[in-house]
């Protein structure tokens, strides 16, 4: 039996696969697939990437932006302040007001910049020995926190240290 790619045919409304003579009971003769029809409301999808991250469809403008590392709430508000938008659900905005956004907001340090930017700051505390390039090399917290009790993150999981035997009286 020939090997088909399924990219090379046409899409149509039904699809059938038939096989050579097989009347095997768990292998059917023909499989058909439909697709939905245009008037049943059919399968519209529409991503809307900004700044290389896709932003949800469903939000509504300011807090789909935040999906954008380096985006937070103030920013996205003075975002659409800046272009004069109205802060509605994402995929109800125009073509004209998409490409106004994404211009806005390549204008800005974010996602890989960002982290890039980040890291090498943390790499440059480290070399130089400085109090917090330390802390940051331990993994503890470096902007004065207690570790007496918390930093359960930074710290990982607690260990055990064998302590003093209790002694009963």
């Amino acid at each position: 039996m020939a090997a088909v790619s399924l990219s090379a045919l046409p899409l149509a409304s039904s699809l059938s696969t038939f096989t050579k003579g097989s009347s095997s009971p768990l292998l059917p003769s023909s499989v058909s697939f439909s697709t939905p029809s245009p008037r049943a409301g059919g399968l519209s999808v529409r991503c809307v990437r900004v700044g290389g991250v896709e932003i949800p469809n469903n939000k509504r403008v300011e807090f789909s932006l935040q999906y954008i590392h380096g985006i937070g709430r103030s920013r996205s508000k003075q975002i659409l302040v800046d272009l004069s938008l109205d802060n509605k659900v994402t995929k109800e905005l125009s073509d004209d007001e998409l490409i106004s956004l994404r211009d806005e907001v390549s204008k800005y340090m974010i996602e890989g910049d960002l982290k890039r930017f980040n890291r090498l700051a943390i790499e440059r505390l480290k070399e130089i020995r400085c109090y917090r390039g330390i802390r940051h090399e331990m993994g503890l917290p470096c902007r004065g926190q207690r570790t007496k009790n918390n930093c359960r993150t930074l710290k990982g999981k607690r260990v055990a240290v064998a302590g003093k035997k209790k002694t009963s009286r």
